[in-house]
């Protein structure tokens, strides 16, 4: 039976049919369509962004770290730049296999396994470290051949700081470091943030950490065109970093130089300033240690070395170490005594060569006395009885009132952080210093002690100086600074540290002039003449002895038997000329004895070159650092005849050219460069460095620049 078929039916179902596929079709296409107006329209700046973002980067650009020089010129931290061989921990599936296969390429000794290997735990592991830095040009082709071994490594181009003298003045220049996790933290809560994109070393020490702002500079940023594989090819834009500036110090590098020559092997420290400016001329502390051992990380071996030295090399003596004065407190206990009325300048006492107090005995330096004394001839002759007495009058709480006034016990303001107090004592200084009520007590027998710069009287020499400028320069305190001025890269404008009168004693002129003349008989006829016979000029000085430890009543001192960190400290404060002072200084050397024969002939090296342009001989040189010299021997030389000595801009072989032409301070700063850009260091692996980008206007912050320049390409 043939079935009929419905023709009509079916042409209406295969037109539904048909309707539906063509409303599925149109439906389709209205979404791909609607789509791509979403993508191409509503998203396309949003997604022009990631698609840009894809192709380039954005990375900033690290300033180059502003120079350091000593007050003529000569450089004392610059910048060299050099090829680093750098690890990514997280891009690397086995840390230490990849360092065993690399140390076959690249010699890595085990100092820089420790090294790294400390840098990995202070760092977060997406950071990239390096494992060898300063690679020879040999190094960076051999790696660069069998570079597709090692994913995750790389070859870097970076600055690398230098200090071209090594532990000359290395307290004060300071170093810097790699920026730890607390620094870290510190600089993210900052507004300098933005600023310090990028940067891996902050100043860790000395004018290198108090001068941060001014050396840092301001970092750039530079848009990158990226590889798939992320690697950079060209440069597409860029908003240069401006370099730091220029810190001039006021400490003359030859005469620092000489100080911690003469000082030899001897532990010890010496500040020396300009009384009327309050500039710092010398800043020593001995023994020194070498910053470029701290740039790139410390080796443990010579951390131990530093750390654990019965020397304590790492220890700024200058800014940090307090001492006992010894009878270089005398001279301002006199000025204290007149001013109080405690004493006249005539006024006079019998001295037997000992001072009974309460059945104790404090003895005299000089057996049987100096007989008849008056405030001249203590100061000349250094009476100890004299003091005794005085102290014993003024009593603890007037004396620490009086002696506050000249610095002491007070931080001195002087721009590098680290100051200590020392201690100046009273009767509340000591009830705060115990806890236990028997030892809050004051002690009338504690106060005689005083008198001498002994007992709980502890100073640094920084303080000691300061208080000597003040004599000096008849009543005013100047406030001490390290930095003459500060030169703008860009402005090329020089900011001078001002001068700043940090208080004016209110001592009568006239009792000042007593000490004053006290001081300089200490040079031509008292304890220390010997040390300045036949100079050209006369200074005021006086010398001091210290004790370190507790001799007993009936036991007599003898250097000779006694182990040489228990001997006395030789101690001596100065200025000269006596008539119009132009540079004050204290100073001690530790454990070397009296200050007359082992403190004062420094003195008088350092009054020479900074007055008289003379240098010791050799002979001279060696017989003072053991103690064996006091008036110089032999004929003394100009300092520009003595080969070695840091050398001025005019000759400076490791200055940057403006430095090596000549150039003012001003002028150094502007040689100054900025860093090698991303470019450079992604091309290191081709040895082919790009130059240093020059100076430009500065980027206020990176994400503000990044924003510039992703505008700039729309």
């Amino acid at each position: 039976m043939t079935e009929l078929k419905d023709h009509a039916s079916e042409l209406a179902r295969f037109r539904l049919r048909l309707l539906v596929a063509g409303l599925v079709v149109v439906l389709a296409f209205s979404v791909v369509v609607a789509r791509l107006v979403y993508l191409q329209v509503v998203r396309h700046e949003d997604l022009s962004e990631q698609a840009e973002n894809n192709r380039t980067a954005i990375v900033p650009v690290v300033p180059n770290r502003g120079l350091i020089l000593d007050r003529n010129g000569v450089v004392l931290a610059s910048n060299y730049s050099a090829y680093t061989l750098e690890i990514t921990p997280s891009k690397v599936a086995d840390l230490e296999q990849v360092i065993e296969e690399l140390s076959h390429v690249v010699d890595i000794q085990p100092r820089d396994r420790r090294r790294f290997k400390k840098l990995v735990e202070e760092s977060r592991n997406f950071e990239s470290l390096p494992i060898r830095t300063r690679l020879t040009d040999v190094e960076v082709a051999r790696f660069t051949a069998q570079r597709y071994r090692f994913p995750g490594v790389d070859v870097k181009a970076r600055l690398f700081r230098s200090y071209p003298y090594g532990e000359l003045a290395s307290h004060v220049i300071g170093y810097i470091g790699r920026i730890n996790q607390n620094e870290k933290a510190r600089i993210d809560d900052s507004e300098d943030a933005d600023n310090y994109k990028g940067t891996e070393y902050i100043g860790k020490l000395g004018i290198e950490q108090s001068y941060e702002a001014q050396l840092h500079g301001l970092t750039g940023v530079e848009e990158i065109e990226t590889s798939a594989g992320g690697r950079a090819v060209r440069k597409l834009a860029s908003n240069p970093a401006t370099p730091g500036n220029t810190v001039v110090m006021s400490i003359d590098i030859k005469l620092q130089k000489l100080v911690e020559d003469l000082f030899g092997d001897r532990r010890g420290a010496l500040v020396a300033l300009d009384p009327k400016t309050g500039e710092v001329l010398a800043f020593v502390s001995k023994p020194t240690f070498d910053p470029n051992l701290f740039v790139e990380g410390i080796d443990s071996e010579s951390w131990q070395a530093l750390n654990e030295s019965p020397d304590k090399p790492l220890l700024n003596r200058a800014l940090r170490g307090t001492y006992a004065p010894g009878s270089t407190y005398k001279p301002f206990m006199a000025l204290a005594a007149l001013e109080t009325g405690k004493r006249t300048p005539q006024q006079s006492i019998v001295d037997p060569g000992f001072f009974m107090f309460a059945g104790h005995r404090f003895r005299d330096d000089k057996e049987g006395g100096h007989g008849v004394v008056d405030m001249y001839k203590s100061i000349v002759q250094s009476c100890d009885t004299y003091y005794y007495i005085l102290a014993n009058d003024m009593g603890v709480d007037l004396m620490h009132d009086e002696m506050v006034k000249f610095g002491f016990g007070e931080l001195t303001g002087i721009d590098i952080n680290g100051e200590v107090r020392g201690v100046l004592p009273s009767t509340a200084w000591k009830r705060r210093a115990y806890k236990r009520a028997e030892q809050q007590k004051w002690y009338a027998g504690e106060t005689i002690s005083l008198g001498i710069g002994q007992g709980y009287n502890n100073f640094t020499m920084l303080q000691l100086a300061l208080a000597t400028s003040v004599i000096a320069n008849d009543g005013v305190k100047m406030k001490p600074h390290l930095v003459k001025e500060v030169v703008d890269v860009v402005t090329r404008s020089s900011k001078e540290t001002l001068r700043e009168i940090k208080a004016e004693i209110s001592a009568k002129p006239a009792n000042i002039a007593v000490i004053q003349r006290a001081l300089a008989g200490v040079t031509s006829e008292g304890t220390g003449a010997t040390a300045f016979k036949g100079a050209g000029y006369l200074s005021a000085g006086k010398t001091g002895t210290a004790q370190v430890v507790t001799i007993g009543q009936n036991e007599k001192y003898n250097a000779n038997t006694m182990p040489e960190r228990f001997r006395d400290n030789a101690l001596y404060m100065a200025y000269a000329p006596a008539q119009n002072p132009q540079i004050a200084l204290a100073m001690v050397v530790e454990n070397a004895g009296f200050g007359g024969v082992n403190a004062a002939p420094i003195a008088r090296r350092v009054f020479d070159y900074w007055l008289m342009n003379q240098y010791p001989n050799e002979a001279d040189l060696a017989a003072v650092q053991k103690g064996q010299a006091q008036t110089p021997l032999g004929q003394p030389r100009a300092v520009a005849d003595v080969p070695g000595l840091p050398v001025p801009p005019m000759s400076g072989a490791s200055a940057p050219a403006a430095v090596r032409a000549g150039a003012t301070p001003a002028q150094v700063a502007a040689a100054a460069s900025a860093p090698a850009s991303a470019v450079a260091m992604a091309s290191a692996a081709s040895m082919t460095p790009v130059p240093p980008a020059s100076a430009a206007s500065a980027a206020t912050s990176a994400a503000a620049a990044a924003r510039a320049l992703r505008k700039s390409r729309r």
